[in-house]
C-alpha cells in the first residue's frame, strides 16, 4: 500500500494590503499631523514653544535649534527659509520621506519593510557631521547655518 501523500502546508497569507499598510500609513499620518501643527502654530511668535534648554543656559546653538522654525516654514512650502532655520533638520525631513515611501511601496506589494542596516562607522559619521553642523554654526562665518 502506498505511503499516504504529506499534508499540503498552508502557504501564509498576508493580511489585506490595508492591514499590511496600517504602520507606515499611521507612521505618515503621524508625521502629516506634527507638520500640521507646527505649520498652524507659529514658532516666530514667542510663547508658543520652549526655548531650547542649552540655548537658553549656555547661548550655544544645538543642531536641532531652529528645527520648528524649519518644520513651519517647510510646511508653508518656503524651502529657502527651511533651509536657513536648520538645513540639517530639512535633509533629515526628505530622509523620513523617501524611507517611508520605500516602506509603504514595499509593504504593499508584499515585501518587508527596508532595513536600515549601517555600520557602526556609518552612524558615528552622522554624529560626527551633527557634531560639525552644531559647532560651525555656532561660529562667525558659520552665520548662515544660524537660525
Amino acid at each position: 500500500m502506498p505511503a499516504p501523500a504529506p499534508a499540503p502546508v498552508p502557504a501564509r497569507e498576508p493580511g489585506p494590503r490595508a492591514r499590511r499598510a496600517a504602520v507606515p500609513l499611521t507612521l505618515l499620518a503621524g508625521a502629516a499631523a506634527a507638520f500640521a501643527y507646527v505649520g498652524s502654530v507659529n514658532p516666530n511668535q514667542p510663547g508658543h514653544y520652549p526655548v531650547c534648554p542649552l540655548f537658553r543656559l549656555t547661548g550655544v546653538l544645538c543642531p536641532g535649534c531652529g528645527g520648528l522654525r524649519s518644520a513651519y516654514a517647510f510646511a508653508h512650502g518656503d524651502l529657502p527659509t527651511a533651509l536657513g532655520a536648520n538645513a540639517m533638520a530639512v535633509v533629515g525631513y526628505f530622509c523620513f520621506a523617501a524611507y517611508t515611501a520605500v516602506w509603504l511601496s514595499r509593504t504593499l506589494r508584499g515585501k518587508p519593510a527596508p532595513r536600515i542596516a549601517l555600520k557602526p562607522v556609518h552612524w558615528w559619521a552622522l554624529g560626527a557631521l551633527a557634531l560639525v553642523f552644531s559647532v560651525v554654526r555656532n561660529l562667525p562665518f558659520g552665520a548662515a547655518l544660524a537660525p
